[in-house]
């Protein structure tokens, strides 16, 4: 188990950062023959870091350059690899071209946020790197190939859950900030603590904990919710309902995305990946009882990821997202006890939009 370092956590930078600071350095020197170095990139919060690079290599139809990702004081299997990004100009009407190169895993299965056959690459990242490429050509659609590669990659994607997922080949370019928060139990669960003694001192009437920046969005936006009446939930549901209990306000709203909050309705309060995990064949049983066929039922049971059972159930039409927030409900309504204090769960898909909810 790593021990969490003493004093203030150090952030870090995720992967999709990473790529994205070395995409663009390689896209600079691929149009104007010198490398930036550091480079500086913008976070969809508008943090403005900068890295220097590890790596630099130009060719006659392409640039190559890499950043070390520094994870912070979080103890994260991508600390100190090196992303590098190639960038080349592409055939006429291509537009931007993902591709996966040496290290970085191709996906191969359904349910995931790229289609199968595309490079690992999440959605924000892409845009990340998009929109980087966009401001340097001047053109909205360039015709451009970004590869990103990892050296050892295929290596440390052993240590990840990429191989149950159908990631193959490497890591995934991940991130929604680009920013990495030291993963530490006690110091994110104090600051929900001291979220809600805020909410409370203000009065506030309802608070929400959400799992994500996309759910948080959806539901401060949904309930039009001020910014300390959101509380930094992250997986930490147990954590946060628990001090309810003993410091309630008097509604709290629980949003999330689809797998979280079946782990929330299974009895999960820890909705961490590498402490709780998606009972498919619990979902199979809640989908035979929303009267689901015995052939859906059985591939709910063989299903790569939660997202996959959500798309099976909404083809058949089945309110499989509304049964999911009604027993997480049930599990946050009985881990609150007696505390005068109800609770509403929102479930929302990578979209943002809401797909369901319980009656609160």
């Amino acid at each position: 188990m790593t021990r969490k370092p003493e004093g203030t956590l150090r952030r870090g930078w995720t992967t999709g950062a990473c790529a994205t600071a070395a995409t663009k350095a390689a896209c600079i020197a691929l149009l104007e023959g010198d490398f930036p170095d550091p480079v500086e990139i913008l976070l969809p919060k508008g943090e403005r870091p900068c890295f220097p690079l590890a790596f630099e290599s130009r060719q006659p139809d392409s640039a190559s350059a890499g950043i070390i990702k520094d994870a912070g004081d979080d103890p994260d299997v991508t600390h100190g690899a090196l992303i590098i990004s190639t960038v080349r100009h592409a055939p006429p009407g291509c537009g931007i071209l993902f591709r996966a190169g040496p290290g970085v895993g191709t996906v191969t299965l359904e349910g995931l946020p790229v289609p199968p056959g595309e490079a690992a690459i999440n959605p924000v990242p892409r845009q990340m790197m998009q929109d980087v490429v966009c401001g340097l050509t001047g053109r909205n659609v360039p015709d451009m190939e970004i590869e990103i590669s990892i050296p050892e990659g295929e290596r440390l994607a052993e240590k990840t859950w990429n191989p149950r997922l159908g990631i193959t080949g490497g890591l995934s370019i991940l991130g929604t900030t680009g920013v990495v928060h030291p993963f530490s139990c006690s110091a994110w669960i104090h600051s929900i603590h001291r979220g809600i003694d805020v909410a409370r001192a203000k009065g506030t009437e309802r608070v929400a904990g959400c799992t994500g920046s996309t759910s948080e969005k959806t539901v401060q936006q949904l309930y039009g919710l001020p910014d300390h009446a959101m509380l930094d939930m992250g997986d930490f549901a147990g954590g946060m309902l628990k001090y309810l209990r003993r410091n309630p306000v008097p509604m709290v709203t629980i949003g999330g995305g689809f797998g979280k909050l079946v782990k929330l309705a299974q009895g999960f309060l820890d909705l961490h990946s590498g402490r709780s995990q998606v009972d498919f064949e619990w979902l199979a049983g809640e989908m035979d009882s929303l009267g689901a066929s015995p052939g859906l039922v059985d591939q709910v049971r063989i299903a790569n990821t939660a997202a996959q059972v959500l798309t099976l159930a909404a083809d058949e039409s089945l309110p499989l997202a509304e049964r999911i927030a009604g027993k997480a409900c049930e599990t946050a309504q009985k881990t609150l006890g007696h505390a005068p204090c109800q609770v509403d769960v929102v479930v929302v898909n990578r979209q943002g939009q809401i797909v369901g909810q319980s009656n609160g």
